[in-house]
Order: structure tokens, then sequence, then C-alpha cells
């Protein structure tokens, strides 16, 4: 490339560093959107998050909090699920499927 060329948005080069940029702000929106920093070294999850998760409504969630059933902490009005607890609490409740009158072999952990 020469040194007095004008640069424009035609330039190759240019098309080139945009298309770089849109990629790595693509990337980075992707990030920011789905990343949920730890507090205290535990991960939470969010209402949305663990119904989502789940496949519970929000409501659901919100009677299991009530009964005790979901271990979760209020912070500035937020309600949130700590992913270790949570994952702990289906780990422990897992049953392995019975199917026609036996258990299945299948993968997993049996409590």
């Amino acid at each position: 490339m020469n040194m007095n060329q004008l640069l424009t948005h035609e330039s190759k080069s240019i098309d080139t560093a945009m298309q770089s940029l849109k990629k790595a702000n693509n990337w980075l929106s992707s990030f920011i959107e789905s990343y949920s920093p730890p507090l205290d070294g535990e991960r939470y999850l969010t209402d949305k998050e663990l119904s989502e998760h789940l496949k519970l409504s929000r409501r659901t969630l919100q009677e299991y909090r009530k009964q005790g059933i979901l271990p979760y902490i209020i912070l500035c009005g937020k309600t949130l699920y700590p992913e270790s607890e949570i994952q702990a609490l289906l780990t422990g409740n897992y049953r392995k499927p019975i199917i026609d009158g036996t258990v299945s072999q299948g993968e997993g952990t049996a409590s």
C-alpha cells in the first residue's frame, strides 16, 4: 500500500477491518448478554434463567421458594438462586427411570 493512498469505506483493507470489528462486536455482545459474574465465588441464576433451565414457570419457582424447596437470596430486590445449591438439589433428588417395572441402568447417579 502506498503511504499517500487515500483510504475510503470502499478500500479492501478498511472493509476487512470493519468485518473483523463486526465479528468482535457480535461475540462481545453475546458474551455480555450471557455473562453472570460470581458473587463471593458463587454463580447465581435469575428467575428467568432457572425457569428456562428447569422448564418451570416463574410462578412455580415462587411457590417452591415459599415452600422452602429452592435455596435463594434477594439482592437489591432481585431473586437469585445459587447455581451450586440448585445443582446439588437436582443431583440429590435424581431417580433413575423405571421402565417396564425395572430400574433403568442408564447414565446418572441414584440416591
